[in-house]
């Protein structure tokens, strides 16, 4: 068995050793010992060994009987010992710190003058669904918060989708998306409005394409703090949506067919910028995908509805597997490997450290609950699955799986 930098072994699983395990196990921890610390190697005898495994059991210094031998050996069990006395005292540091701390909020502070938006909450709409692809099964965007140029590609069963950023820009991230989010649910609300009036008689227009936002509106619809850096976010991402395309080869009926790339915005402009050279009004063009999809003339429009505080979700992880519960379990449940949660979300990260990162985010869902949905763990024949269990609380989405317009 070898030695991992001072991992050490817990008294409970040495204790199960037999002794010829014991004395092995404490060879390799003093040769390892040795080479990290740049001492002399020593060869165990009998004696030093018996003090060492009374040691390690027990922790207690005088079961070493440093004062009956003397010269290096004295002096190297003397280090080992401290390092093994240390290594246990930042055990019981560590275990009693998480004891006594909380684990980090999954939900991040609103900003101060969140509470005067709430009087009237926003209904927040994602992607439309388009040639039978639905943006909600995957991540079409970075779980970085740091612009990436790298591309991302999804191999579903029915389809193939590869989403490119721009080569300055990169692309466009999780929180980002927040924008487009913004974009959907405003020309979802303009559709309600104009197939109102035309209910009543009257002989409303069409929603524009272009739509016209402060970018303080935006913000707040984002609940997002309106200090200086927000606003030099924001035009970043812009910067970034506009050159995010989403491709999309469809393979449905066994045949393969190419499907136009789309961007995430057609474009934007800066209307005009405040005294502080802050941008103000901005145009945004909708693209045509977007646009088509929510203004046909369907009375169920392909549209899920998010609860209001996704946005205060703060991770980019805890955001993904929000959207995927909501369009996988909807008013129910839904169970995915965490292989296929990993081949969804973006990540960048090797499996095993994006799987520790999933365990991780869950366990703090258990204190802090995410909007909704319950997660937890299930052992599945292939390993281990998240399960995604909506919570019939009162407090979340539209009870409706789309938006119907009246």
């Amino acid at each position: 068995m070898t030695i991992n930098k001072f991992q050490l072994m817990s008294r409970e699983d040495f204790s199960k050793l037999n002794l010829h395990e014991k004395n092995t196990y404490l060879q390799e921890l003093a040769t390892d010992f040795a080479q990290t610390y740049n001492r002399d190697p020593i060869e165990l005898d009998k004696d030093a060994l018996s003090r060492l495994r009374r040691y390690y059991s027990r922790r207690v210094w005088a079961d070493l009987k440093l004062d009956t031998i003397g010269g290096p050996l004295a002096r190297s069990l003397e280090a080992l010992g401290e390092r093994i006395r240390h290594e246990s005292i930042q055990g019981d540091v560590t275990a009693a710190l998480m004891n006594e701390t909380a684990p980090k909020r999954v939900l991040r502070t609103p900003p101060q003058d969140d509470a005067q938006l709430m009087f009237f909450v926003p209904t927040v709409y994602d992607a439309p669904l388009k040639d039978d692809v639905n943006l909600m099964d995957v991540a079409p965007f970075s779980l970085s918060k740091r612009a990436s140029s790298r591309v991302i590609k999804y191999e579903l069963k029915d389809s193939l989708i590869t989403i490119e950023g721009g080569a300055e820009s990169g692309i466009a991230t999780v929180f980002d998306y927040d924008i487009f989010l913004n974009m959907v649910s405003y020309l979802a609300e303009e559709v309600q409005q104009f197939r109102r009036d035309e209910a009543k008689g009257l002989r409303p227009t069409l929603p524009p394409k272009v739509y016209r936002p402060n970018a303080s509106h935006i913000l707040k619809f984002c609940r997002r703090s309106d200090g200086g850096k927000s606003y030099e976010d924001l035009e970043a991402a812009l910067d970034r949506l506009s050159n995010t395309t989403i491709k999309v080869v469809n393979l449905s009926g066994g045949k393969r067919r190419q499907v136009d790339s789309r961007p995430m915005i057609g474009g934007y402009s800066v209307v005009s910028r405040t005294g502080a050279n802050k941008i103000d009004l901005i145009e945004i063009t909708i693209p045509d995908w977007v646009y088509t999809s929510v203004v046909r003339n369907d009375k169920k429009l392909p549209l899920l509805t998010l609860h209001h505080d996704y946005f205060l979700i703060s991770s980019a992880l805890g955001r993904f597997i929000y959207r995927l519960a909501r369009k996988a379990a909807g008013k129910t449940d839904a169970e995915y490997y965490f292989t296929e949660v990993y081949s969804r979300s973006s990540s960048e990260q090797e499996f095993r450290k994006f799987a520790y990162d999933l365990r991780e985010f869950i366990g703090r869902t258990q204190a802090f609950p995410m909007p909704d949905y319950d997660l937890s763990i299930v052992e599945g024949k292939d390993g281990p699955k998240l399960r995604m269990q909506y919570r019939a609380d009162g407090t979340g989405a539209g009870d409706a799986e789309a938006l119907t317009v009246a």
